[in-house]
């Protein structure tokens, strides 16, 4: 009999315990977590669910962090037929009581500790608004006025904690179709409030597909993630995991590099993601060389543009392993990738397009610009989203529409330009691109130059008011270990740069501000020049 792909997200996770239930899924500390149990615990959190009231398309908030819990709460919410929403562990009230109300979520997981922020939080958020505590009884008590459920409670049906199933519950949970939410995964909120992006369970098995064959994953990879699962690029980590069959090492953050490092080898790691600033904190360290890397088979780059010379430098400490330079965005997770000779040729660009993805660069009419014209990426597949949650206003804003609906395209709000040969270069963002002497300069552009400096950690590239030029361009560096003179920054810039892209003025910060998805903030840099 003929096997299908499964068309919703949990069933990957149920084939995958199906065929290797003893096999690790997740490692996190102490903890290893087989597909079996994963599944089994699901299965239980789903009823759970059920139990206190939940519908389908019912969203549940999830404020665990990068631990076992997430995923058991992240999966089960799935298999109740209900929509995920996972915020970071340290969201503080104010957000998530924004959350809570824009998602009209009725369910919290929230470990004890967070219950000061709960509390707050919940005002205003919903009347019938139920608590599963995770973790620890500590501190439960102060909350009990607050209906919900107990994690110990929830699970002492399953016999050992082993995994062993009390029942067939996966018979009682409702049936799905592909076209339904599965997570709402909301932004930063940088340039207003945080938006939640809507994905059916077909975005999110179009993207995670993609990236496991430009991947080329394998049940024997071993991905170790630090980044947080709130994000799209942690997130999908441990989904396309679970539907290639592989393990997780499930780190909480990168804040302790020599420990998250030695797991590597401990673990046997052969995927490893990474975002720019785990670049920076690396490439400062003095005894890199000492660990080992011989594990692994590939290291991925997202999130925000790795400068050039990093690159260089990783890969010339780890040789053996394959650099992908990516570039996505939350709405649609991924759009494009560059990979093994093509980094040596043409460092800068984020390649060409994943597998069942569309991209043009266009100019302020929709029109495609030729090759060498700079014009705003839009991109169509299915692996976009389904607009923004509770907010038609900005979803048609971001939209342009086709004959019909699934051939709309996606407005990246970046700037890009396209080579001959197809390959695309990431600009920066429109409203990030500064006006000086009549010319549009990249930040980009100018901050890879900055960072090939030996002692140059980080930099960012801003645009700051200037009488005569209209703007300004303004550097702000971080020094690696030795201090660094401006003249001689300045003197590198204008040796490698045209005249109108060297800084004006340069500016030596001990670090670069950065938002939730670890990405310079240049509006807060902006904002302070203005002050």
């Amino acid at each position: 009999m003929i096997e299908f792909d499964p068309v919703l997200v949990h069933d990957w996770l149920r084939r995958s315990a199906r065929r290797m239930p003893q096999k690790d899924a997740l490692v996190c500390g102490g903890e290893r977590w087989s597909y079996g149990k994963l599944d089994t615990y699901s299965d239980r959190f789903a009823e759970v669910l059920i139990e206190l009231g939940m519908h389908k398309q019912d969203r549940v908030v999830i404020l665990t962090g990068n631990c076992p819990e997430t995923v058991v709460s992240l999966y089960g919410t799935l298999k109740a037929g209900s929509v995920s929403v996972i915020l970071d562990a340290s969201t503080r009230a104010p957000r998530l009581n924004y959350v809570l109300k824009n998602s009209g979520a009725r369910v919290v997981v929230a470990r004890a500790h967070q219950m000061p922020i709960v509390r707050e939080a919940v005002g205003g958020a919903g009347a019938d608004l139920k608590i599963i505590w995770a973790g620890s009884h500590t501190g439960r008590d102060e909350c009990s006025d607050i209906p919900g459920a107990t994690w110990d409670a929830m699970f002492s049906a399953i016999s050992g904690g082993d995994g062993t199933k009390s029942g067939p519950i996966a018979d009682r949970l409702p049936q799905c179709i592909d076209i339904e939410l599965a997570m709402l995964i909301y932004t930063s909120g940088t340039t207003g409030d945080p938006k939640g992006v809507m994905c059916s369970h077909r975005d999110v098995i179009s993207a995670a597909k993609s990236i496991i064959q430009y991947l080329d994953n394998q049940p024997e990879d071993v991905i170790l993630n630090t980044l947080s699962l709130s994000h799209s690029y942690g997130l999908y980590q441990v989904l396309t995991s679970s539907m290639f069959g592989g393990t997780v090492v499930l780190e909480s953050s990168f804040l302790y590099p020599h420990l998250i490092l030695k797991r590597i080898a401990e673990e046997g790691v052969t995927g490893f993601p990474l975002v720019p600033n785990m670049a920076v904190v690396m490439l400062r360290m003095n005894n890199l060389g000492a660990y080992d890397f011989k594990t692994l088979r590939y290291l991925t780059s997202a999130s925000a543009a790795l400068p050039v010379p990093h690159l260089v430098r990783l890969r010339r400490l780890i040789p053996q392993a394959k650099f992908y330079n990516m570039y996505g965005l939350t709405e649609c997770v991924r759009v494009c990738y560059l990979e093994g000779d093509e980094l040596d040729r043409r460092p800068d660009s984020v390649g060409k397009t994943m597998p069942n993805c569309e991209v043009l660069v266009v100019d302020e009419n929709g029109q495609e610009v030729g090759p060498g014209k700079v014009g705003e990426l839009i991109v169509r597949g299915s692996n976009v989203m389904q607009g923004y949650w509770n907010d038609p206003t900005m979803t048609a804003k971001i939209y342009l529409p086709g004959p019909y609906p699934a051939w709309r395209w996606l407005r990246s709000g970046d700037q890009f330009r396209r080579d001959e040969d197809g390959f695309l270069y990431f600009l920066g963002r429109k409203d990030d691109m500064i006006k000086t002497r009549g010319e549009r300069i990249s930040p980009k552009e100018v901050e890879n130059v900055l960072c090939e400096m030996e002692n140059v950690a980080e930099a960012a590239v801003v645009g700051v008011p200037d009488e005569v030029l209209g703007h300004a361009i303004k550097a702000f560096v971080v020094p690696r270990m030795d201090e660094l003179d401006q003249k001689a920054v300045l003197r590198h810039c204008a040796n490698r740069l045209s005249p109108f892209m060297v800084p004006k003025y340069v500016e030596f910060v001990a670090a670069l501000p950065k938002n939730a998805n670890g990405k310079i903030d240049r509006r807060i840099l902006q904002t302070a020049e203005a002050k």
